[in-house]
C-alpha cells in the first residue's frame, strides 16, 4: 500500500468514542517519568537538619532563672522571644526557630508555655528565653 492509495480516503470517525480535544491528544505524547517522586526523595535526602543543641550548665541555669522571672510576672502577660528546637518530622535532627508572642500562662504539668494566640511551646524544646525589657 502506498500513500497515494490512502490520501483521498475519508477520515474514520468512531461511533463508540467521542472525539479527543487537541489537549487530550497532546497529552498522549507528554514526557514519561518512570521514577515519579524520585526527585523529591533526592531533595529530601539532601536537606540538612541540625542536631539538638547541647546546653551547658550555665545555659541551664540561665533558662531556669528566666523561667522563674516569667512565673513572677505572668500576670502582666510579658512579650517573650523563645528559641525553640523543632524536631524534623522525617529525619533525625531538626532546627532552632525563634518564636515571639505574649505569654498567657505556663502549664507546668503538661510542660508548655502557652501564648496569647494559643500556640504551645514545649518547655523541653526551649533553648533560650528573653522577655521584653519594658515588661520584665
Amino acid at each position: 500500500m502506498m500513500y497515494s492509495d490512502i490520501i483521498n480516503l475519508p477520515h474514520h470517525i468512531s461511533p463508540d468514542r467521542k472525539r479527543m480535544t487537541n489537549y487530550e491528544r497532546a497529552a498522549q505524547f507528554g514526557a514519561f517519568k518512570a521514577l515519579t517522586g524520585y526527585e523529591d526523595e533526592i531533595d529530601e535526602a539532601a536537606r540538612l537538619t541540625d542536631s539538638r543543641p547541647e546546653l551547658s550548665e550555665d545555659d541551664i541555669n540561665r533558662l531556669n532563672d528566666s523561667f522563674k522571672r516569667l512565673k513572677e510576672c505572668i500576670k502582666s502577660r510579658p512579650r517573650v522571644e523563645f528559641r525553640q528546637f523543632v524536631p524534623d518530622k522525617y529525619k533525625p535532627g531538626g532546627m532552632v526557630v525563634k518564636v515571639f508572642g505574649k505569654l498567657r500562662r505556663i502549664d507546668e504539668v503538661g510542660g508548655f508555655f502557652i501564648l496569647e494566640d494559643k500556640r504551645k511551646i514545649p518547655i523541653r524544646d526551649v533553648v533560650d528565653i528573653s522577655a521584653s525589657q519594658n515588661e520584665r
